[in-house]
């Protein structure tokens, strides 16, 4: 695959679901870039997050699996009991190491990897959350000249997360925005990149 556009990756926890919706069910069919990313999900029973995305979403909605490239205009979300990291390629690596903010999967690997192999070519999104998770992995992606957007606390159901992504990011490479403006924005700049 020659894909050389920009990916899309979320990071959410505790009124992730609802966000995601929010988020994701605006955007067109033909969305241009790869999506991929962490809800903070239990590890044993039935795991329903690529389901309930795909009802309302646009575009397919799987859980990513080991070795998989991802597609551009498909959304992957990582599976319960692995970290989700992402190669050069934009292929996917699963980890069974340690948990990191007491989950697995969780947020900061997968931004942490992207950021060392994709540098600025990464957007990432940060949403609702009940802890710090995804911070450190923000500040990398900012580091390495990517974007981070991050859901406006004050619209947050569990404001934590978004809280401490902001708490270490600067302008330029951050934007807050309340959460029923981070579709519109993200289809502006798809359609930027598309056009």
């Amino acid at each position: 695959m020659n894909y050389r556009g920009q990916v899309l990756l979320f990071g959410c926890s505790t009124g992730g679901l609802r966000a995601l919706q929010r988020v994701f069910a605006p955007l067109p069919a033909n969305f241009p870039w790869p999506i991929a990313g962490v809800c903070h999900v239990r590890e044993k029973g039935e795991w329903l997050l690529p389901e309930l995305l795909g009802r309302c979403c646009h575009l397919p909605v799987k859980g990513a699996l080991e070795k998989e490239q991802m597609q551009p205009g498909h959304l992957y979300v990582a599976p319960p009991g692995y970290h989700l990291l992402l190669e050069r390629d934009l292929s996917f690596s699963l980890s069974v190491d340690e948990k990191v903010h007491g989950s697995r999967p969780a947020i900061d690997p997968l931004f942490e990897s992207a950021a060392a192999s994709l540098g600025e070519r990464v957007v990432a999104v940060i949403l609702s959350g009940a802890n710090g998770d995804g911070a450190q992995g923000a500040r990398r992606i900012a580091e390495r000249g990517g974007i981070c957007i991050v859901q406006d606390p004050a619209t947050a159901e569990a404001a934590e997360m978004p809280s401490a992504a902001l708490s270490v990011l600067a302008e330029p490479q951050r934007v807050v925005l309340p959460l029923e403006e981070i579709a519109p924005y993200l289809c502006s700049r798809g359609a930027e990149a598309d056009g």
